[in-house]
């Protein structure tokens, strides 16, 4: 790769980690493209050659992160086994992500994306959060998980973890969230396994 090519990659992810602390840490409307290129240390102009605009900065950051989750749900939803084995490695991947990049992940949870992306769709309905609720439907028809509405079973099984990722982003939690994945799974599979038969 030329040497051009890797100081436009350098300065692209330098802009999209300035944007994601910022926009994470004080609001995209209290963000400022002026505040992002002094975080980056990079110039102005460089930002809006890359991105053309503070949205169109926020649209690449938001493709971004819902691209790695769904690439992470699909990593998930490959393996072999059970729909409870399945969504229990997502909900221990999601804890791992929350621990790694609590940035990345208070932005996808918490940031009203529709205010500044008015557009793109709410994040329970972009295609990361649709194959979880893709993977429940299967758990029904293979009758692991008791027949009932399909949005009620996801708000269950991944609502309670979810509640937990945004506990230990707000700082209430004082253990890492690995620690708490046996039994915070435990509680959201209970919720929703289908009776067992003798």
């Amino acid at each position: 790769m030329p040497a051009a090519d890797f100081q436009q990659e350098d300065t692209r992810t330098l802009v999209l980690g300035a944007a994601l602390r910022l926009f994470t840490e004080q609001g995209y409307f209290n963000t400022s493209v002026h505040d992002i290129g002094r975080t980056a240390g990079v110039s102005i102009g460089s930002i809006y050659h890359h991105f053309g605009d503070k949205e169109g900065l926020a649209r690449t950051l938001y493709a971004a992160l819902t691209t790695r989750m769904q690439h992470l749900v699909e990593d998930v939803v490959h393996m072999e086994g059970s729909s409870h084995d399945q969504a229990r490695e997502l909900v221990a991947r999601l804890f791992a992500w929350a621990e790694a990049g609590p940035w990345e992940m208070a932005f996808l949870l918490y940031a009203r994306h529709r205010e500044f992306l008015p557009d793109e769709p709410p994040i329970c309905s972009s295609r990361p959060f649709v194959m979880m609720r893709e993977m429940i439907s299967r758990g029904i028809a293979r009758g692991e998980i008791r027949q009932m509405d399909v949005m009620v079973a996801s708000a269950s099984l991944f609502g309670g973890p979810l509640r937990m990722i945004t506990t230990r982003l707000d700082g209430i939690l004082p253990h890492p969230l690995p620690g708490y994945l046996d039994e915070v799974w435990d509680c959201a599979w209970r919720a929703v396994a289908a009776p067992r038969t003798a």
